[in-house]
């Protein structure tokens, strides 16, 4: 089985009107935990696989609540370290009909954000562990953000842990700063073996456009990218129609250096959540990749995962192994 899978970033407080009201309606807001790694590491929690957390949150009641969520998913947080100062927020409007969701950010100055790598014992954490996953939103919260990312790929370098990137790129994060994203996110790929992202994340990393169209311009991208990156070992993407906030198409694809594979599109309806998608495709992908599966298997999982995603509340997808085995595009009976 190996070690476990060590997941590095921002543990976060999502808060959000009910009923789907703007935030100027609201008289009350929904709490739920999430960020973006930590959501990959329960969904692969609950497929049964050990994950631990690497991270820093507030030393009070509301580090409390974020760390409990994590343990809840039976994530090991031995490694999420604690310090004064504030939880990063974030805020969202939920979209209906033709309205698309809206999304603010509240994560300046949190404990995290602040937070130096000597706080974080990335070497204890990434001891005997499988696979380090981390991404893109940590170093788009600023310098010290991107001295974070570095340090936590730096230790698993040293322990020989590979390394799963998510690109997760966040533009008003990004735009917050003099950053320039391509370069860091260059430099911290460069390390990883399996890259989430699509041909848009490989147009930044690369600055090149590429021509093609459809599985064509993605395959142009990956070659590309796996040119670039000679550590890279596979990429894995998710495309999108957005038909209505309540009606997604969405097809799955996982790119290695000789061989890709891309599923059929799938309709995905009575939306209920969209936060978090992405990562239950991240978690599906390293789900069949833990596994030893195929590019295709991969791919399968992924799409299965985030599908289900979308039918539970919550940024964190807690979906079991027996739902993923049982999952069926379409399928929406009553299981006995």
């Amino acid at each position: 089985m190996g070690g476990p899978v060590i997941c590095f970033g921002e543990l976060l407080f999502r808060l959000t009107p009910p009923d789907r009201r703007l935030m100027v309606q609201a008289d009350s807001l929904d709490l739920a935990v999430g960020g973006a790694e930590a959501n990959v590491a329960a969904a692969l929690a609950s497929l049964g696989h050990a994950v631990r957390f690497a991270g820093l949150v507030s030393d009070n009641a509301l580090g409390d609540r974020a760390v409990s969520a994590l343990r809840g998913a039976g994530v090991d947080t031995v490694f999420l370290r604690r310090a004064a100062g504030r939880m990063g927020l974030y805020f969202m409007e939920e979209g209906a009909g033709a309205r698309p969701s809206a999304i603010a950010y509240d994560r300046a100055g949190s404990a995290f954000a602040e937070a130096s790598p000597a706080a974080i014992d990335f070497a204890g954490a990434l001891a005997g562990a499988r696979l380090l996953h981390c991404g893109g939103i940590t170093p788009a919260l600023g310098p010290k953000g991107v001295a974070l990312a570095r340090a936590a790929q730096d230790a698993a370098m040293t322990a020989g842990v590979p390394i799963c990137f998510d690109g997760n790129y966040r533009s008003q994060l990004w735009q917050a700063w003099d950053s320039r994203p391509g370069e860091v996110l260059r430099d911290l790929v460069h390390d990883a073996t399996i890259l989430i992202g699509n041909h848009r994340d490989i147009s930044l990393l690369l600055g090149a456009t590429f021509s093609g169209d459809g599985d064509d311009r993605r395959r142009e991208a990956a070659k590309a990218a796996f040119a670039a990156f000679p550590k890279l070992q596979l990429i894995a993407s998710t495309a999108r129609h957005v038909v209505t906030s309540d009606h997604h198409r969405i097809a799955a694809r996982v790119d290695a250096r000789d061989v890709a594979h891309q599923t059929a599109e799938i309709d995905v309806t009575g939306i209920v959540e969209r936060i978090g998608t992405g990562d239950a495709f991240a978690a599906g992908v390293l789900h069949g990749w833990l596994g030893g599966g195929s590019v295709e298997a991969m791919a399968e999982a992924g799409l299965a995962l985030t599908a289900l995603k979308h039918s539970l509340p919550g940024d964190m997808c807690l979906a079991t192994r027996a739902m993923l085995d049982g999952f069926e595009a379409g399928g929406g009976d009553v299981r006995r």
